[in-house]
């Protein structure tokens, strides 16, 4: 435990411990969803339209529509506060401020699925948030990103990408284009600062 902690306080992008975590010979995979409400009323006759049709909550509860993103490219990532891959949150930033000018962004979207490592209110998450890594990217309410109530991004995402698009722990990555097309996604262990995830990132925003 107080190694646990030792690497959360440096940041260090580590393996998350718990009993869920996927690097544990007991984890378990995560629960199909079912068509979320939210699903069943898109239009599915286009991904791209559907994925627009979205709407996710901001951390301090206003509305936030997914189709605000629209011309960008955007990371959308579930994170957790209380996760040995935290740290990853500096990067998160690093390459918000690099890139946005061009018409990038990250999204966060805290979740409590993964070895309830993401347990404090919206308020505590975004004190601590900016406080420890500076967070300026946009952030989500407590979002389900798994199972039954799984938010219909994930399934669009899963739809698009196939089973590499379904989150398995904290941070794991979906990238999504300027047209809301699904590019690729990437599970927790990819930095902020690989270079496979930096050059996607690039090769979208130059429409390549």
């Amino acid at each position: 435990m107080t190694r646990y902690f030792s690497l959360l306080a440096i940041g260090l992008a580590a393996a998350c411990t718990g009993p869920q975590d996927p690097t544990s010979t007991n984890s378990q995979p995560a629960i199909s969803p079912k068509l979320s409400p939210q699903m069943d009323q898109l239009n599915m006759t286009d991904t791209n339209d559907a994925l627009y049709q979205l709407d996710f909550t901001s951390i301090t509860g206003e509305q936030m529509p997914f189709s605000d993103f629209a011309g960008q490219v955007t990371l959308v990532v579930n994170t957790a506060s209380r996760c040995g891959y935290t740290g990853q949150y500096a990067g998160l930033q690093e390459l918000y401020t690099t890139f946005r000018a061009q018409g990038f962004t990250v999204l966060g979207v805290p979740s409590n699925d993964f070895g309830a490592q993401e347990p404090g209110s919206e308020t505590q998450i975004a004190s601590f948030c900016e406080i420890n890594y500076g967070v300026e990217f946009p952030l989500t309410r407590k979002t389900t990103v798994i199972g039954e109530d799984q938010h219909a991004f994930w399934q669009l995402a899963i739809e698009a990408l196939g089973d590499k698009a379904q989150p398995k722990w904290n941070f794991h990555k979906v990238l999504v284009g300027r047209n809301g097309q699904f590019i690729q996604a990437y599970p927790s262990s990819i930095r902020p600062a690989d270079v496979e995830l930096v050059a996607d990132i690039e090769r979208a925003l130059n429409g390549s």
